[in-house]
């Protein structure tokens, strides 16, 4: 069932809950510039396990309220802070792909881990985003010829073939974004650094990460695994940046199994 909660007057994040009812709760934080149906292939296989799937959108992408501001670490990890306390979450896992994974673990430095129990990164933009050079690339075409950009992002985003239709899907994901907030989240990438917010992670951490990753470098996984005591890498050898479709199966395997 889909349903809003409002964070601040005038802005509702939009939340999927697939199984309500499930005893175990993974709480999916998408990627950039993407919404919660990136998802769609572990909420098709996990809720019929017994898991209880949510999956939001943030400010700005997907069915969420698109307000002109907001659109750093603090503010959108206060959002599900918000989605958290309204949906009286604890316990629960906390998986974030790409800038997701960077937001999930602001959330987890920001409010001293508040009910999450394990945490999974998934191609994660920590400890950094983008470089300078690509970020303002994605701004320039952001602004210009935002169709584009996406189309960009979508070449690049996966290592195995994927078909035309299934590109037309990911890249219509994008284009539910906003522009201003597609360009703002950009500025966060290039400019926001996770350093500091790393030690204060001490839950369980699965740290997945696609080797032939072309937007975030394996290496990035690698730093994420020495800096997080707790933690484990499992290298995909046939992803790029999108594991949780890329190698599906075993990605939703190893979720499980990580769950318990």
């Amino acid at each position: 069932m889909g349903y809003f909660v409002t964070v601040e007057p005038g802005v509702r994040i939009y939340v999927e809950d697939v199984n309500p009812v499930g005893n175990k709760t993974i709480l999916f934080i998408h990627g950039w510039p993407l919404n919660h149906k990136q998802f769609e292939y572990q909420f098709d296989v996990l809720p019929a396990m017994g898991y209880r799937c949510i999956g939001i959108d943030w400010r700005g992408f997907g069915n969420s309220d698109k307000p002109v501001s907001g659109y750093n670490y603090d503010r959108l990890a206060d959002d599900i802070r918000t989605v958290v306390g309204a949906l009286q979450l604890e316990n629960f896992t906390l998986a974030g792909h790409s800038t997701g994974g960077a937001i999930a673990i602001r959330y987890i430095a920001r409010y001293n881990g508040c009910g999450v129990s394990k945490l999974v990164l998934i191609d994660a933009a920590a400890p950094t985003g983008f470089t300078i050079e690509t970020a303002n690339k994605l701004l320039t075409e952001t602004s210009n010829d935002r169709p584009k950009m996406m189309q960009g992002v979508t070449d690049t985003f996966f290592f195995q073939y994927i078909t035309g239709p299934f590109s037309e899907w990911f890249f219509q994901l994008g284009l539910q974004a906003a522009g201003w907030s597609t360009a703002a989240i950009i500025v966060s990438l290039r400019d926001e650094k996770m350093y500091p917010d790393l030690h204060k992670i001490v839950v369980p951490t699965l740290i997945i990460h696609g080797i032939h990753d072309k937007v975030i470098p394996f290496s990035q996984a690698q730093e994420l695994n020495k800096k997080i005591r707790n933690s484990q890498l499992v290298p995909f050898q046939y992803s790029g940046h999108g594991p949780f479709w890329e190698e599906r199966d075993k990605f939703n395997q190893l979720l499980t199994q990580f769950i318990g």
